[in-house]
């Protein structure tokens, strides 16, 4: 089974009501707290886990190769976030606003476009009083949130209950 405390305005109680909700079920069976809210995480002050390991979170973004360019502009006029622009011989790349998709270094017909990653967070684990724990937490300063908490579209969810 999986609950799911969610949305909300901030101040409501979602991160009181769903630690107390895996502390109080924890020796019902394997219980996981999962604090996908990754700009306001916020469940380890209640639940003061023991992090045992953590992982960078990475989206890819594009690096042009000049030498192969030949300034045509498909990369600017597909992406849809204005990442990348072309303005006479010059390709300029925004990384803060490229949300990863792809589509300039798929659709470039010279190939000139790779992708590199470029981390924006982190996901930790470990656990805490019998119950496994994770969170993603955004770089500060980050605009970038969904592939920090499983690419959730946004969507605020402050912890998913797995029993």
């Amino acid at each position: 089974m999986i609950i799911s405390v969610a949305s909300g305005k901030g101040g409501t109680g979602k991160t009181l009501v769903a630690t107390s909700l895996a502390l109080s079920l924890k020796n019902t069976g394997r219980v996981q707290l999962l604090d996908c809210d990754v700009e306001e995480p916020n469940d380890h002050v209640f639940m003061k886990p023991e992090v045992m390991g953590k992982k960078g979170v990475s989206i890819p973004v594009p690096k042009v190769d000049k030498s192969k360019c030949t300034y045509c502009g498909k990369c600017a006029e597909v992406c849809a976030y204005n990442a990348i622009a072309v303005y006479g011989n010059n390709v300029l790349t925004f990384p803060q606003l490229c949300h990863g998709c792809g589509a300039c270094s798929y659709l470039c017909p010279e190939k000139a476009i790779s992708e590199e990653n470029r981390e924006i967070g982190v996901v930790e684990w470990g656990q805490s009083d019998g119950v496994e724990f994770a969170q993603g937490r955004l770089t500060v300063g980050e605009a970038m949130a969904p592939p920090s908490s499983g690419r959730s579209r946004n969507m605020p969810i402050t912890m998913a209950l797995s029993l």
